[in-house]
């Protein structure tokens, strides 16, 4: 499948899976698989080798339609989310075409090794991570996990306000397809699509409300979200901080294995 076909064969399944709640009509994870086995793209064996730019890899491809640039310089829209790509190799024009994009004051986002600021410049964030890939992962199809959309969106900031697994905006759902579970009609856990580079897409904002904890909720949304990327033909990978063993134990367990260390990091501009 062409990289252009991809990326609007997916923008066009967001549009349609919010448009079947906004009509009214609440969406389940199986009717999601069933609607996806039938648009398996060609990614049998993925490039494992885009996950060191996962950003950019994303941002020129399956997300080049929320991409801001300045030179080398990539963005997510403020709203959508805080990850960007920055060169490894930074040039005194990489770090104007930086300044110029997120502007005086803002966090420069950096995942990987940090490069030295230049006078002025001052990392803000350090935070050591992990990236684990599922490439033996299946998942399992989920009948209580609901799909997730825009009238969701309040009670999924909730959520991640009294959980805090990590950034989640305003239009962050329109990266890909969240998942949830409900009690009493109450979101208490959710699970979704971030970083889309080509042929893997990121699992992320796994969190349960603290009243549902110990239920298992958060593993089966996880395999229900995974079962969901692979009836598209693509694997599932994961980021966690490295010091969160309680996380990268449960993953160990449902299959994911560690490919790399790296740093979140963040180089407060001017």
């Amino acid at each position: 499948m062409e990289l252009t076909a991809a990326a609007t064969n997916y923008d066009q399944r967001s549009r349609e899976r919010w448009g079947r709640k906004e009509s009214g009509e609440v969406t389940t994870h199986k009717d999601m698989t069933t609607d996806r086995a039938a648009d398996v793209s060609a990614v049998g064996s993925a490039d494992v080798g885009v996950l060191d730019h996962a950003v950019r890899s994303a941002l020129t491809g399956p997300h080049a339609h929320f991409a801001e640039r300045r030179g080398r310089v990539l963005r997510y829209p403020r709203d959508v989310s805080v990850f960007g790509d920055f060169p490894e190799d930074p040039t005194p024009q990489d770090w104007a075409d930086a300044a110029e994009l997120y502007g005086p004051g803002a966090d420069l986002p950096v995942s990987g090794d940090l490069p030295s600021p230049p006078p002025g410049w001052a990392v803000s964030m350090n935070i050591p991570g992990v990236q684990m890939v599922g490439t033996n992962v299946w998942g399992a199809a989920d009948a209580e996990a609901v799909v997730l959309t825009r009238a969701d969106v309040p009670e999924m900031l909730a959520l991640v306000g009294r959980t805090r697994p990590g950034p989640f905006l305003t239009r962050t759902i329109e990266l890909g397809t969240y998942l949830g579970i409900r009690r009493g009609g109450e979101l208490v856990a959710m699970a979704g699509e971030r970083l889309h580079p080509v042929g893997w897409t990121e699992i992320s904002a796994v969190c349960t409300d603290e009243a549902f904890r110990g239920q298992g909720l958060g593993t089966r949304l996880v395999l229900a979200v995974a079962a969901g990327i692979r009836a598209r033909g693509e694997i599932p990978f994961l980021h966690t901080a490295a010091a969160n063993v309680t996380a990268i134990r449960l993953y160990e367990e449902l299959g994911f294995v560690l490919r790399r260390t790296l740093t979140f990091g963040g180089i407060r501009i001017p």
